[in-house]
């Protein structure tokens, strides 16, 4: 009797390992939940991919650049940047100091971008290589309870398919054109304005949108040659700043209660 018991009740353990329909039915859901979510940024990732494979053909380097590009550095104001470096031949030092100054920002995304979720050590490293600010914003505009490792990463692997994709379709049409674009370098600036603007319409946070314009305004008058690089260092300090005080309000309240 004690041998036909033991098998029988150890079958459980050896099955409780194995995903259930209900848990792949959910993971399902989240995926599909993700690409949803890179829609409203892949509005404007998908064009300014096509710039990016215009001004290739336009500076008269060879197409495959564009998804070499796209998939060694996926950032989107960097492949801009260095377009236009590669075109003239600018010295590897310059080049690294570009990459370090535009992509600097990223080191205060870790900050708040939900790496954590995902467990698996190669797609946490894909998590951190596709960590853009497109997918920061969608993800930064999620309750905290909707966030998951499948709904992150569909996300961001749309986000990346859309730029690819929108680097060839430009490498298309510069081939194809006449003559060629002039302004296509504003489409960035135009994306970054656009997700400002949601993220601040689901926050809420007046006093951040504030304390970021006063970060460039200071950056452009004291350091215009690399604006960027001090305002986000000057807006990391005013937000620690903004923290504390709001840290020590409900300890002083509480003890003058």
């Amino acid at each position: 009797m004690r041998q036909d018991v033991l098998p029988h009740s150890a079958a459980p353990s050896s099955t409780s390992s194995i995903p259930t329909p209900t848990s792949r039915t959910s993971r399902r859901i989240q995926v599909t939940q993700g690409v949803r979510d890179s829609f409203s940024a892949g509005l404007g990732i998908f064009p300014l991919g096509i710039a990016l494979g215009l001004l290739i053909i336009q500076a008269g380097l060879p197409w495959w650049l564009a998804p070499a590009l796209s998939l060694a550095a996926f950032a989107g104001s960097l492949e801009l940047l260095l377009v236009g470096m590669v075109a003239t031949s600018t010295p590897l030092a310059a080049v690294a100091l570009t990459v370090l100054v535009v992509n600097f920002r990223h080191v205060f995304y870790a900050f708040s971008f939900p790496l954590h979720l995902v467990k698996h050590p190669v797609a946490k490293a894909y998590a951190v290589y596709a960590m853009i600010d497109e997918a920061y914003a969608v993800n930064a505009a999620l309750p905290e309870h909707e966030r998951s490792a499948p709904r992150l990463l569909a996300m961001q692997i749309a986000c990346e398919a859309y730029w690819v994709g929108g680097g060839l379709v430009g490498v298309a049409l510069g081939a194809a054109l006449p003559a060629p674009i002039q302004g296509l370098e504003f489409a960035l600036c135009a994306l970054f304005t656009v997700l400002t603007l949601d993220a601040f319409r689901s926050r809420k946070e007046l006093p951040s949108l504030l304390l970021a314009g006063a970060s460039v305004t200071v950056a452009l008058i004291l350091t215009p040659g690399m604006a960027m690089f001090t305002a986000l260092l000057l807006f990391v300090g005013l937000l620690l700043a903004r923290h504390a005080v709001t840290a020590r309000r409900p300890v002083q309240e509480a003890a003058g209660a």
